[in-house]
C-alpha cells in the first residue's frame, strides 16, 4: 500500500478507499499527533464541502477524534480556506476540511491544518499514518468524563465573509459580475460577500443537491460561465471550484483569464503600491512561460517551486512572500490567509478593475499566454515517480529538450493525486506541440503498463 497522504491530504472514492473506518482513524490519529504537546483538552474545527459523503466522513472522524479525548466544532459547509482562517482565529489546536476540491461527486478527500492555519508538513502527515498502520499502538482512549464532545456552529461562515471584505477594500457598485459557484463551498460565501459589497450578481450553480459539485460547472467547467458573461454584457465573470480555494476568471469578452495571469494582474498592482513584499512571486515550474517573461520585464522576482501549493507556501514563508500560487487558480495572500483562497483573490482582482478602470481584458495583457500543451498519461500509481527508470522513455524526453531548447519547454511530472503522469510542452506552434506531447504520453502509457 502506497502513502495514505497525498499532496492535498488524503483523496479517495468516498466509501470504497476512503471509508469511514478510514476517516475515524484519521480522526484518532490526526487530534492524537496535533494536541499530544499540550496539556489541556484539545479542540479540532471540521468543516465540509456539499458532496453527499461530507456528512458521513466528518461525522467519522469526529467520532474518532472524541474517541481519543478531543472535542470537535463542526462548521458545516465552508470554503477550505475558511477553515484554515478560523481554525487561527479560535486559537483551536487543529482544522480539517472534508473535501476532494475540483474532482467529481464520487471522491472526497480529509486535509489537516495545524493550529496556526497552515497544512501540515509531511513529517506529521507521517506520523499520522504511522500511527494508523501500528493499529493505533501508544494512543490512550479515555471513559467517562475524558470522551471529547461535538459543538455544532452555523455562524462562521458569517466571520469569515467578515474577515474577507474587510482585508480586501472595495467597492462593487456599477460593477456586473457572473459568479459560478460549481454547486460547491463558495455558494453562500461568496455570493453574500460580493453582494454586500454593492455588486449586481449573476449567480449560477449555487444549489447544491450533494450530487452536482463539480458537474459541468465551476473552475473545472468554464464554458457556460464564458457564454454567460457574454449574454448578460458583464463586466467579468469569476469561477470557483468545489472548495472555494480556487479562482479563475473570465473577461467580458467570455476568455479565460487563469490562475498565472491573475497573479501578473494583482501582483503588478501590488508592486505598485509598495504592497508586494520583497517585490516577489512564488509559483511553480508549471506556470505559463510568459508569466516568468512578464516577471523579468516588470522588475518582480519568480520564485519557482515544486508543482503543489503546499510547495508555494512553504517557499512564501521562507522568503518572507506576499503572493503566490499556481496556474489553476490557487492562489495564497499570505498577509490575509495561510491557503488558497478564491474569496480573496476575486476581490483583490476585483480592486485592480475599480481602481484602474480598466476592462479584464486590457489588465490581462500584461502577460501573453505562451501556447501550451498538456496530455496525461495513465499509469500504474506505484510506478509513477519511476518514469525515467525506462530508458527509451528517458531518450524521447532528452530528444524533446533538444528540439525545445530556447523556444520552449518540457516538463513531466507524476500526478500527486492520481495515477498519472503528466507530460506538459510550452512553443509557439499549438498544433506542433499538442502532437509531441500526446505522442510521448502515449509512449510513456504503452511502456508503463
Amino acid at each position: 500500500m502506497g502513502r495514505l497522504f497525498g499532496t492535498d491530504g488524503v483523496r479517495g472514492v468516498a466509501n470504497e478507499e476512503l471509508t469511514p473506518q478510514l476517516a475515524m482513524q484519521l480522526g484518532q490519529a490526526g487530534a492524537y499527533v496535533l494536541s499530544k504537546e499540550n496539556q489541556h483538552k484539545p479542540t479540532i474545527m471540521v468543516g465540509c464541502d456539499t458532496r453527499i459523503s461530507g456528512d458521513m466522513l466528518a461525522n467519522a472522524l469526529m467520532a474518532g477524534a472524541c474517541s481519543v479525548g478531543a472535542n470537535a466544532v463542526f462548521v458545516g459547509v465552508v470554503p477550505t480556506p475558511a477553515v484554515a482562517y478560523l481554525t487561527r482565529k479560535y486559537k483551536v489546536d487543529a482544522g480539517v476540511v472534508i473535501s476532494a476540491s475540483h474532482n467529481p461527486v464520487e471522491f472526497n478527500g480529509i486535509k489537516f491544518f495545524d493550529g496556526n492555519g497552515y497544512k501540515l508538513p509531511d513529517s506529521l502527515e507521517d506520523e499520522i499514518e504511522a500511527l494508523i498502520r501500528n493499529g493505533m499502538q501508544g494512543i490512550k482512549f479515555p471513559i467517562g468524563a475524558g470522551v471529547g464532545k461535538i459543538k455544532y456552529r452555523t455562524d462562521a461562515r458569517e466571520e469569515y465573509i467578515n474577515h474577507a471584505i474587510q482585508a480586501v477594500k472595495v467597492e462593487l457598485s456599477g460593477m456586473k459580475i457572473v459568479v459560478d459557484c460549481a454547486e460547491g463551498a463558495a455558494f453562500y460565501t461568496s455570493i453574500e460577500a460580493l453582494k454586500e459589497l454593492g455588486g449586481d450578481i449573476v449567480a449560477i450553480h449555487t444549489n447544491p443537491d450533494g450530487s452536482n459539485i463539480n458537474a459541468n460547472c465551476g473552475s473545472t467547467h468554464m464554458e457556460e460561465l464564458q457564454a454567460r458573461v457574454v449574454y448578460e454584457k458583464a463586466n467579468l465573470g469569476l469561477a470557483f471550484d468545489g472548495d472555494a480555494d480556487r479562482l479563475l476568471a473570465v473577461d467580458e469578452n467570455g476568455k479565460i483569464v487563469d490562475g498565472d495571469q491573475i497573479m501578473a494582474i494583482v501582483g503588478n498592482h501590488m508592486k505598485g503600491q509598495g504592497k508586494l513584499k520583497k517585490d516577489t512571486i512564488v509559483a511553480t515550474v508549471m506556470s505559463n512561460l510568459g508569466f516568468f517573461l512578464m516577471g523579468d520585464k516588470n522588475g518582480i522576482h519568480m520564485e519557482q517551486t515544486k508543482v503543489g501549493d503546499r510547495y508555494v507556501l512553504e517557499r512564501m514563508r521562507e522568503m518572507g512572500a506576499s503572493l503566490g500560487g499556481e496556474q489553476s487558480g490557487h492562489i495564497i495572500f499570505l498577509d490575509e490567509n495561510t491557503t488558497g483562497d478564491g474569496l480573496l483573490s476575486a476581490l483583490h482582482l476585483l480592486q485592480v478593475v475599480v481602481e484602474t478602470q480598466k476592462p479584464l481584458s486590457e489588465l490581462a495583457q500584461v502577460m501573453e499566454v505562451m501556447p501550451q500543451a498538456l496530455v496525461n498519461a495513465k499509469v500504474p500509481n506505484h510506478k509513477k515517480e519511476h518514469y525515467m527508470d525506462y530508458p527509451e522513455i528517458a531518450d524521447a524526453i532528452d530528444a524533446l529538450n533538444q528540439k525545445f531548447a530556447g523556444e520552449g519547454r518540457v516538463l513531466i511530472r507524476p500526478s500527486g493525486t492520481e495515477p498519472l503522469v503528466r507530460v506538459m510542452i510550452e512553443g509557439k506552434d499549438q498544433r506542433m506541440i499538442e502532437s509531441e506531447a500526446r505522442k510521448l504520453a502515449e509512449l510513456i502509457q504503452n511502456i508503463m503498463l
